[in-house]
């Protein structure tokens, strides 16, 4: 984003919830989770066998005992597998105070806000309930919808929501191929980098 393409008015946003409102998980939650699912004591594996799964996951194509099974590579039994999707839904849920402070300021604007995540649907529901959703004039869950972003019909969908031509629609994210994605079906982009103001300068109203 440059100062003129900020300034040059918007119509909606389109957020990603994870690293731009949700905080990234820390290493303790991430201990916790290997922990419940009883992983040996080797994080980089339980995240790799973690991230391996989750886009069939988040595109609600696994149910969460297939999600977990395939994780874990068996059955977790109920008990299990609640404290695995409990921990798992917690590590996803710390927001980034200042940034829902610059989103309450753009909805007090009346700059329509649209969420656009990649989410398995327990978390999407929890999300739902948070306070910072009333800020959303609509939120779209991957798993809901069936498909993640970067495929442009994830875009498409919150597009269609916003009511406004692509080219006064910004699209905030904190991955660089998501925002890639974004630019080639018209939208503006901001990639988050963990700046509050850059957020802030970027949906500035024009003086």
């Amino acid at each position: 984003m440059t100062p003129a393409t900020a300034q040059a008015g918007l119509d909606a946003v389109i957020l990603d919830y994870n690293g731009v409102i949700g905080l990234q998980p820390t290493t303790d939650q991430w201990l916790r989770l290997a922990h419940t699912a009883l992983w040996p004591e080797d994080l980089p594996a339980f995240q790799n066998a973690f991230w391996n799964a989750r886009s069939a996951y988040d595109a609600g194509q696994l149910s969460d005992l297939a999600y977990w099974a395939t994780v874990l590579g068996h059955h977790p039994g109920a008990r299990r597998l609640r404290e695995l999707r409990d921990a798992d839904t917690d590590m996803w849920t710390s927001t980034d105070d200042r940034v829902v402070e610059v989103l309450e300021y753009a909805y007090a604007s009346g700059l329509p806000l649209v969420l656009l995540s990649n989410a398995p649907r327990h978390l999407s529901d929890v999300l739902d309930r948070h306070p910072w959703r009333r800020l959303m004039t609509r939120a779209f869950y991957s798993a809901r919808l069936q498909v993640c972003k970067p495929d442009p019909a994830a875009y498409q969908h919150a597009m269609n929501a916003t009511g406004a031509d692509a080219h006064r629609v910004l699209f905030v994210d904190d991955r660089a191929d998501n925002c890639h994605a974004a630019r080639r079906v018209g939208l503006r982009t901001l990639h988050y980098t963990g700046r509050p103001t850059d957020l802030a300068a970027a949906l500035q109203p024009p003086n």
